[in-house]
Order: C-alpha cells, then sequence, then structure tokens
C-alpha cells in the first residue's frame, strides 16, 4: 500500500494572542499555556498521497499536567484537505470533511488519540491538528502522529424494521385474556415478518394490554409459555422481536421489553425504570436500575418504555451506550395529550417533535411502537420520519442505513460533534439526588 507522506509541520492559531507556546524537538512538539484565557492553538501536520475511499488508521498520542480538564484541552481534529495555520474556521467548499480523532486513556498522564477514517470523495490531502485550549497552565508532549493506509473496515448493512401494532380501535372489545391478545398479534408479526425485516417492534405490555386484573396476577415468566409462539417466529425468520410484557421475576414483576434473537432466545431484556404516575408506580411492579445495550449483529439495541420518554437522561443514557436504535413501546406521552384535566386528546405535532427530538439529541434511529397505533413511527438520526402509522396499518416499515454518511452544512459529522462537544465535569446537578429543578421556585 502506498502510504501517506508527510510534508509539512507547523504551529498553528486562530490569533496571535491566542497562540500558546509552542516548541518542536526532535519528534517531540510541545504545546504549552500562555497564562491567558483565550489560549488555543497547537500543531498542524499535512500529510500527501491519501485517496479517495481509502481507509486510514491515524494515530497522535501526547503526556500531560497540570490540566484541569485534559478532556477539555486537549483535543485532534483530522480535516481532509488544506487549512490556514492561522485559520480555526473549517469551509466546507474547501474540505469535504472533517472528523474528530477519539481520545483513550493509556495512562495517568497520557492518552491516545486514534481513529481509522475513510478518506472522502475529493480528499487531496489530509491536514491532522492538535490542540491545546482553554487553560492558564500546563504543558502538553506531543509524539509525531502516523497516518497508514489500512484495509476498509467491514460496512453495517442496512437494517429493515417493522413496527407492529395494528390498526387503530381494530381490537376494541375483542380482548379479555393475554390469549387473546397473543392470537391478536401473531398473524400481524407473522405478516411483517414474510416482508423480510429483520426487527419487529411491539408495543408496551403487549401481552397484558386491555387485559383486566392487577400486574402481580397478569405477569408471565420470560421466557414461558406465553412468549414461546412469538420465540418460534424469530426462530422461523431469523430475526429479532422485541416483546412487551409484564414479566413474573420471583417475587417481583416488571415492565419489561423483552428482545428475542434470531435463535428464538432471550437476548436481553429491558426493565422500565420509570413508572408512570397516577396507578402503575404504585400497581406493585418493581422499576429497573439501568439502560443496558443489546449488542447484536443488526446494531447496538437499546430500550425506554413510554413514561422513560418523559425523563430525557433515559435516552440520554441509551444514547451515551452507543446505541444505534432506542426502541420505545409506548402507550401514550402526557406532553402530547390536553395541559389541563379532562380525556386525554392525541396531539400529533408535540408527539413528532417529542420522538424526533429524542433521535437527534442522541444521534440514534428512534423506533416507536404506540398501542393505539397512531403515532407510531420510525425516526432517523437527522430527525426524518422514515415511516408513521397514521391508524390505518397494521405495521409500517423503513430501512435504516447505519453507515448513512450524514454531515451537517459544515462537513462535520453530527454525531461527532454532539459527543465530542460534551464537558461533563460541570454537569454535578444532573445527578444530584437532592435536586428536584423547577420544584425549588415556590408554591404554585
Amino acid at each position: 500500500m502506498l502510504q501517506p507522506e508527510l510534508v509539512s509541520l507547523e504551529p498553528w492559531a486562530p490569533h496571535p494572542t491566542a497562540a500558546p507556546l509552542t516548541e518542536r524537538s526532535g519528534d517531540t512538539l510541545a504545546i504549552a499555556a500562555n497564562g491567558t484565557r483565550t489560549c488555543v492553538g497547537g500543531w498542524q501536520a499535512e500529510f500527501d498521497g491519501t485517496r479517495p475511499r481509502k481507509a486510514y488508521r491515524i494515530t497522535w498520542e501526547v503526556r500531560f499536567q497540570d490540566l484541569d480538564y485534559e478532556r477539555d484541552s486537549l483535543r485532534c481534529k483530522a480535516f481532509w484537505g488544506e487549512m490556514s495555520p492561522d485559520d480555526a474556521t473549517v469551509r466546507s467548499n474547501d474540505i469535504p470533511a472533517w472528523d474528530y480523532l477519539i481520545p483513550q486513556r493509556i495512562a495517568e498522564d497520557k492518552l491516545r488519540f486514534t481513529r481509522v477514517l475513510l478518506a472522502p470523495k475529493g480528499a487531496k490531502q489530509l491536514t491532522l491538528r492538535c490542540s491545546f485550549r482553554w487553560s492558564t497552565k500546563g504543558e502538553s508532549l506531543w509524539q509525531m502522529p502516523t497516518v497508514e493506509q489500512v484495509d476498509k473496515p467491514d460496512s453495517h448493512r442496512p437494517v429493515k424494521v417493522a413496527v407492529v401494532t395494528g390498526k387503530a380501535d381494530a381490537r376494541r372489545g375483542l380482548i379479555s385474556t393475554i390469549q387473546d391478545n397473543i392470537d391478536y398479534y401473531v398473524p400481524l408479526v407473522e405478516a411483517a415478518c414474510e416482508t423480510g425485516v429483520d426487527l419487529v417492534v411491539l408495543p408496551e405490555i403487549a401481552l397484558q394490554w386491555q387485559v383486566q386484573g392487577s400486574p402481580i396476577d397478569l405477569a408471565v415468566d420470560l421466557p414461558g409459555v406465553e412468549t414461546e409462539i412469538f420465540a418460534e417466529i424469530a426462530r422461523k425468520h431469523s430475526n429479532f422481536i422485541l416483546l412487551g410484557l409484564i414479566e413474573r421475576d420471583g417475587d417481583a414483576v416488571h415492565n419489561t421489553a423483552a428482545l428475542l434473537g434470531p435463535d428464538g432466545e432471550v437476548e436481553g431484556r429491558y426493565h422500565k425504570v420509570h413508572l408512570a404516575v397516577g396507578g402503575e408506580s404504585e400497581s406493585g411492579i418493581l422499576p429497573g436500575n439501568g439502560f443496558p445495550m443489546f449488542d447484536t449483529v443488526i446494531g447496538r439495541i437499546g430500550c425506554n418504555i413510554c413514561m422513560d420518554s418523559s425523563a430525557a437522561e433515559s435516552s440520554r443514557m441509551v444514547g451515551l451506550s452507543g446505541a444505534d436504535f432506542l426502541l420505545l413501546p409506548i402507550m401514550g406521552d402526557h406532553r402530547a395529550s390536553l395541559w389541563s384535566p379532562g380525556s386525554p386528546l392525541f396531539s400529533e405535532d408535540r408527539w413528532k417533535a417529542i420522538m424526533r427530538t429524542r433521535a437527534m439529541d442522541n444521534q440514534l434511529c428512534m423506533v416507536v411502537a404506540r398501542n393505539y397505533g397512531p403515532g407510531s413511527c420510525i425516526i432517523d438520526r437527522k430527525g426524518e420520519i422514515l415511516a408513521w402509522n397514521e391508524g390505518d396499518r397494521d405495521h409500517i416499515i423503513a430501512t435504516i442505513e447505519l453507515e448513512d454518511g450524514y454531515r451537517t452544512w459544515n462537513s462535520g459529522c453530527f454525531r461527532e460533534v454532539n459527543w465530542m462537544q460534551r464537558r461533563p465535569h460541570i454537569y454535578e446537578s444532573y445527578v444530584d439526588e437532592e435536586n428536584k429543578g423547577s420544584l425549588l421556585s415556590g408554591v404554585y
């Protein structure tokens, strides 16, 4: 393989007064604070010999000391084009793409920034920048960066997803037992599977919905006789099925989303963390205590259930786990109804706003299965609604491109920006158990 060649190495800074102190000694590049709070800059290395659509492993290591927050202060980016050393602005007409290198801690005082990146169409040059910023003290010592062509990583194939609910009010007055629900859903799931889908998502407590009685009495085993028919369908079609149910777990019961795999086994189970107010939270159901991520052959899958959607932390935790999909079995959302006492009404506009925001904020695909049918949807990480059920269809289907190539107007990947912009050390209130938000402001 023809390897890229380093052709230029020089300091960069957006303004002379912001420039940090830089010095080169052999293969070591030093960057230190200049004593001002505007300090930002570093070194940039230009490589020739990169070719479009070829994969390159980029690595840049650094030792540091006396920094308050190295996550804030140290950064590396790859620009697929030429950058002026006195400019921090990315001009999308000159740079077809730019990407973050991802930091990995390899010692208490040492980070390795690395990434395997695919050179975009039109890329003629690669400019790497290491940065020191936002600190009035400290220094960093960077080794020379390396860029090597490697075999292109295996790509993820598109994933075909179905949300199965049945038509609105199709079973009104027809359901009185768990078996009634099984009989209702099985042919609908079979019909969706016949289209060759990789994943089927069913609504919240699909097995027990509209069945009268205490959840303590209605709970079933997982796996169990009530779930076996769905396991058989997953085996038959070699796909995944997310089944909502009230699960018996020894002396406890949970509102559960169970992921059945192509072998019919339970590949994962999620227990609803935020139980619905007005009944469920005092029903005897035990809430879950985490947001597991299921790493499958079709992608990384996380779940929320209904009331979880009201807490932004729920989808954020799934996003932070690296999920490609957030599966959301849900009956309704109180924010998408009346904001005054009375019979609930469905606000399509607010519902879409909630679901689209969750997808964009966490850069994943939302798959929403609503018991009543209307509002069920599949949304990509741009917030585009790929499939929507008005209640007139038994199921909806969409194909998700995990390697979608989406970039924003300035050639950056928002998935990278979304996670690399975070500054967790200033989010203490987010996990403060004594914080009650706006309830602290007075009496209403």
